[in-house]
């Protein structure tokens, strides 16, 4: 076998952006370069907000051909990952029918209640151990329903699996994204046709499970031609979803203590582990319990994330992220805090003032410049990761020493010492590009050049860039701001 380093694509859509990134691995290396990064705007049709699919795939292609002109066109293997629950619909002559639907689309309003009439919530948390949230695949089949594109539909085939697709022309659903849909028992790591049954979905829509590190095709020759490169290329199934393969690349050292985040448009706040959480307890706490490679159990809570900060600088049209969280750092903290996994965040537009409505409606200050609505926004996530991590502790009896921040949000000091501060643990920020990172080692490891989890981790903290943040005190402010958002009390500034 060739001691060279090996180039890797990996296909990484975020909610939004995408990037083609190219990884080289070898025996002790494992370098990370983007070839090509592109928007993801979503697209509102009528009613209807949709993603703008085909676009994305055009972006990959880009890609694709981007990398190749750094590998002399050459590449050992292809792999994709994207967020979760989305879909697209293929009839039976495997064409789309129409751009797949945003899971913030209005479309699943009052319709998980409806979905309880039929089997209730406590049920399908003990058959799937899929947290609540509105836009699960699960709802927006149902929501679904009765139209004529989904009663013309062949195949249902989730947004890196249609990516995929596109670039093969074969068929296949991956397994941790497959987790994510409430469509999945964790325990069997098959379709729970108990939940199927109950709610009167089709599961002949997905084609076969397949598990990261199967083989997925080979670039098709209308591929090649598009993107240049020298076949055949083979495409390797990831942990497809985006989280799961984030979590691959947290530079955890063998038998540590760690919970993770995953911070982006999301904060992603858990745990790995061995086997599901699925207690009545559990399901109240709003945790959720999808798979991860080599049978691991991503047992996490979501949060809102810097999607809150993000709209709020969609409407601060020409701030810059640098001063404006420079300008946040001198903004005293904890003066006004919202509850981060408000539902009431969810929908895009009027984000700054939504934040500002909330802290008017609990009695507290109302942030009134971008700085302290920032800071308002960093505290609040900073509180929400750490009640995540206190009862992901408390639910899965599992004590942790440290927190691994990984994704976009590990660029942002400010976050990781709030962070540090309000758990009262070390953070240890990076990579930021840790899907990307954990897309490439699974590829990797198929063809035989990494060996185990704990090898990946490995690898991962002798290459990358790592920034430890020691709590630095004010335990009793960051707990008596907690306790008024849980309690919806007003909160008043600290003196420590």
């Amino acid at each position: 076998m060739s001691t060279e380093p090996q180039p890797f694509a990996a296909v990484d859509l975020g909610a939004s952006s995408g990037r083609v990134m190219v990884g080289r691995v070898g025996p002790g290396t494992l370098e990370l370069t983007e070839a090509h990064r592109f928007p993801n705007r979503p697209v509102r049709a009528g009613a209807t907000l949709h993603w703008n699919v085909l676009g994305l795939y055009a972006g990959v292609l880009d890609g694709l051909r981007a990398a190749g002109a750094t590998t002399g066109g050459r590449l050992a293997s292809v792999g994709i990952d994207s967020w979760a629950v989305d879909y697209g619909l293929l009839d039976d002559d495997g064409a789309l029918l129409g751009n797949p639907v945003h899971y913030r689309d209005a479309r699943t309003d009052g319709v998980p209640e409806k979905v309880w009439s039929a089997a209730p919530a406590e049920r399908l948390y003990a058959q799937t151990g899929i947290q609540h949230a509105p836009f699960n695949t699960l709802y927006q089949l149902t929501a679904a329903r009765g139209t004529a594109q989904l009663a013309a539909a062949r195949r249902l085939l989730l947004i890196p699996d249609l990516i995929s697709y596109w670039l093969t022309g074969q068929e296949g659903t991956e397994l941790t994204n497959a987790s994510t849909t409430q469509l999945l028992d964790p325990r069997t790591e098959s379709w729970s046709y108990a939940v199927a049954d109950a709610t009167d979905i089709d599961l002949s829509l997905f084609p076969p499970l397949r598990r990261p590190g199967d083989p997925a095709g080979l670039l098709l020759p209308e591929v090649l031609d598009a993107t240049g490169l020298a076949g055949p290329v083979p495409v390797t199934t990831v942990a497809s979803h985006d989280t799961a393969s984030a979590v691959v690349a947290v530079p955890a050292a063998r038998d540590e203590r760690f919970a993770y985040i995953c911070t982006g448009t999301w904060s992603l706040v858990g745990l790995e582990l061995d086997s599901p959480v699925l207690t009545e307890a559990s399901r109240r706490a709003n945790f959720t319990n999808e798979l991860g490679i080599d049978g691991t159990v991503r047992y996490l809570r979501n949060v809102m994330g810097l999607w809150l900060l993000q709209e709020c600088m969609r409407e601060w049209e020409g701030t810059g992220l640098v001063p404006l969280l420079k300008a946040a750092a001198e903004v005293p903290g904890l003066v006004s805090v919202v509850d981060a996994a408000d539902p009431a965040f969810l929908a895009p537009g009027r984000m700054p003032q939504r934040i500002a409505e909330a802290c008017r409606r609990s009695g507290q200050p109302v942030p009134r410049t971008p700085a302290e609505t920032t800071r308002c926004i960093l505290d609040s996530l900073a509180l929400a990761h750490r009640a995540a991590v206190r009862d992901a502790q408390r639910l899965a009896d599992r004590e942790v020493d440290v927190i691994h921040i990984v994704g976009g949000g590990a660029r942002n000091a400010l976050l990781c010492q709030l962070t540090a501060d309000a758990c009262g643990l070390p953070v240890v920020a990076g990579p930021p590009e840790a899907a990307a990172l954990g897309n490439v080692l699974v590829q990797a490891r198929a063809q035989g050049l990494v060996s185990d989890r704990a090898a990946m981790r490995e690898l991962v903290t002798r290459s990358q860039p790592l920034t430890c943040y020691e709590p630095t005190g004010g335990r009793a402010a960051w707990a008596a701001a907690a306790e008024r958002i849980h309690e919806g009390a007003p909160c008043v500034s600290p003196s420590s």
